[in-house]
């Protein structure tokens, strides 16, 4: 662990230092050729990336067709289990090839938090679009440079919001837009889980950037967001720690946080790694409230409102996510609730201000 933990570091390290590419102008939003799709690389092959990979053999408008990892055994059984040719197989070394790749359209970055900035950065110069796993970045400065970065290449820049695309969450934002609550006036965000191994890359502060809050933590932030359908003014955060060996220094294993919003409304969340049962989302207005229970989970997830059960049919989320993302890169589409950069930075800014809350004690603006 401690050999691959230094891998990933010296990985970030060197991602840093890659030149930009002069490049030319992408049409993506013109309406693709007939039978077009979306061809994407995975970037890490991890167990998310399987969980992707799988879910992309039911896509219509989305291919797997290589990947890039640092583990030549990976590389190998990706290659039989999904006929990727070893034309678009790479390592973190030699991924800035992809540029000389036409066979590739996009990477898709699925590595620890702190490498996220960097690969961006080489991917964008190498002139691919990156769809990169939440959170964007380990802070707000990082995600607004690879926000920058995006663009100066004429690429763009989305991040695997799942939750944006699935039924019955937009059921409920449908909802609120209709004016079917009324006035919202609070959400509840729970997010938690009991974590497990004590030496995997998400307890380790230089990799994964903070603790609960940068992994689970960031679906509450996100919900409460798009549920209420404004951008909060302020926050108040706590945290809790009952065992300083297992989450040490900078890595939080509870926070609880106050979000409060132009209307008035206010929110209430929780995010932790030291309980289970906890994935809900509660919504309250002056004329009705929705519930998501599981809210945030692989699925199916689980719902009601005021006027009944939430009956939208599950689908694996990330055949959907990745069918609208190709739809998004190849057609121009406009999504209901944004996947893109700028929608990231705006969690990461809270995040940045959760962290300044739980160390400073006091309120933090957010205007």
């Amino acid at each position: 662990m401690h050999s691959r933990r230094n891998f990933l570091q010296q990985i970030a390290a060197t991602a840093m230092v890659l030149p930009f590419m002069s490049l030319p102008g992408w049409a993506v939003t013109r309406r693709p050729k007939e039978g077009k799709v979306l061809r994407v690389a995975l970037m890490g092959l991890g167990s998310y990336a399987n969980r992707v990979a799988d879910a992309m053999k039911s896509c219509t408008k989305a291919k797997l067709v290589g990947v890039i990892s640092g583990t030549p055994s990976k590389i190998t059984d990706w290659q039989q289990r999904f006929d990727i040719p070893a034309a678009n197989c790479y390592n973190y070394s030699n991924f800035d090839r992809i540029r000389d790749n036409p066979d590739i359209d996009v990477v898709y970055i699925t590595t620890p938090n702190a490498l996220h900035h960097g690969q961006t950065l080489r991917v964008a110069a190498a002139g691919k679009h990156v769809i990169c796993e939440k959170p964007m970045a380990l802070n707000a400065h990082e995600g607004a440079d690879m926000i920058a970065a995006c663009k100066k290449a004429n690429v763009q820049l989305l991040v695997g919001y799942r939750m944006h695309f699935e039924p019955k969450t937009l059921e409920i934002i449908r909802m609120r837009n209709s004016g079917e609550f009324g006035k919202i006036l609070f959400f509840q965000g729970q997010c938690g889980f009991r974590i497990g191994d004590p030496t995997q890359w998400r307890l380790n502060k230089e990799l994964a950037g903070g603790g609960s809050l940068m992994d689970i933590g960031i679906y509450a932030i996100n919900g409460a967001r798009y549920m209420t359908g404004e951008e909060p003014l302020w926050v108040t955060a706590q945290e809790t720690k009952t065992d300083p060996i297992k989450f040490n220094a900078g890595v939080d294993e509870t926070i609880q946080f106050q979000l409060g919003f132009p209307s008035g409304a206010v929110a209430s969340c929780l995010s932790t790694y030291n309980m289970n049962n906890l994935d809900r989302f509660f919504l309250n207005g002056e004329k009705g409230f929705a519930e998501l229970q599981p809210s945030t989970g692989y699925g199916p997830i689980k719902g009601r409102t005021f006027k009944g059960e939430l009956t939208q049919p599950h689908m694996t989320h990330q055949t959907v996510q990745m069918d609208e993302m190709a739809d998004i890169l190849l057609a121009g589409k406009q999504p209901l609730v944004a996947v893109n950069g700028e929608e990231a930075l705006k969690d990461l800014k809270i995040i940045d201000a959760i962290y300044q809350a739980v160390k400073t004690g006091k309120k933090v603006n957010l205007a």
